[in-house]
């Protein structure tokens, strides 16, 4: 699918991985729709990039929110990308010196990452489904899981959880959805340069990135998002978890 004069909206489009998404998709002549819950940064990322990028505040979780959003888009024109980068990774063990795993953060991991997954999905391809076809293709949907959804470290039980099942819905979601005409991949990118990884020292973030075999340091945003347009342009791309990692098995802690 060709991306110029398309409408893309990017989940968590304000930062991290879906700001170098944005960036990418912009300036391969789409319109982009950044959804974010953070209004300041996001009203700021579209300022500094230009009147093709439009943001609207939005927990992927909430349903109204989540149409607002799709409605924006496709007031630009047909909604042909989704790419979902919204999520939370906060850890956890099992049980800790203070006790069991708080089922209320349990239950929060899993719901930003899998069941907003899920809500910008269902709600997005029903749009795309009432648009005409551009060729072969409706639209493609790119959702975002992790290498924990394979090689989960201890204290990352909720979050393992949640990007194993955004993995584990790929396959009948791109099934579902062929018949509408509508690609579903998913990338589980390693260890990334994000904002979550900002907040460890120096040092620590060396350390990671001479973890991975090759090449040995911390992916940068720009190769995900240059997966992500990869991903878009080639039609025979679907239903498949692509591992972004370097080769990294993660280990146990």
């Amino acid at each position: 699918m060709e991306l110029k004069n398309t409408v893309a909206l990017v989940t968590g489009g304000a930062s991290g991985l879906g700001r170098a998404t944005t960036e990418r998709l912009l300036a391969a002549g789409a319109q982009v729709v950044m959804v974010d819950l953070n209004a300041e940064v996001g009203q700021q990322a579209s300022a500094e990039l230009g009147d093709a990028a439009h943001f609207v505040t939005a927990d992927v979780t909430s349903e109204e929110q989540v149409q607002a959003a799709v409605d924006t888009a496709t007031g630009l024109g047909a909604l042909r990308v989704v790419v979902n980068c919204a999520g939370v990774a906060t850890p956890g063990k099992l049980v800790s010196r203070k006790g069991p795993l708080p089922l209320e953060a349990f239950q929060k991991v899993l719901n930003i990452n899998i069941v907003g997954t899920v809500n910008v999905c269902r709600l997005a391809a029903a749009a795309m489904q009432e648009q005409e076809a551009e060729g072969e293709e409706r639209g493609v949907i790119v959702n975002t899981a992790s290498v924990a959804a394979f090689d989960g470290q201890i204290g990352q039980i909720a979050y393992s959880a949640s990007k194993g099942a955004v993995a584990a819905v790929t396959l009948p979601m791109a099934r579902e959805l062929a018949a509408s005409l509508i690609r579903v991949v998913t990338i589980a990118p390693g260890i990334f340069e994000t904002p979550m990884m900002a907040g460890l020292p120096a040092e620590a973030q060396e350390s990671l990135g001479k973890s991975v075999p090759h090449p040995a340091r911390l992916g940068k945003p720009a190769e995900y998002a240059q997966l992500v347009e990869s991903i878009v342009a080639n039609p025979m791309l679907n239903g498949e978890t692509i591992r972004l990692d370097g080769a990294i098995r993660m280990a146990p802690k």
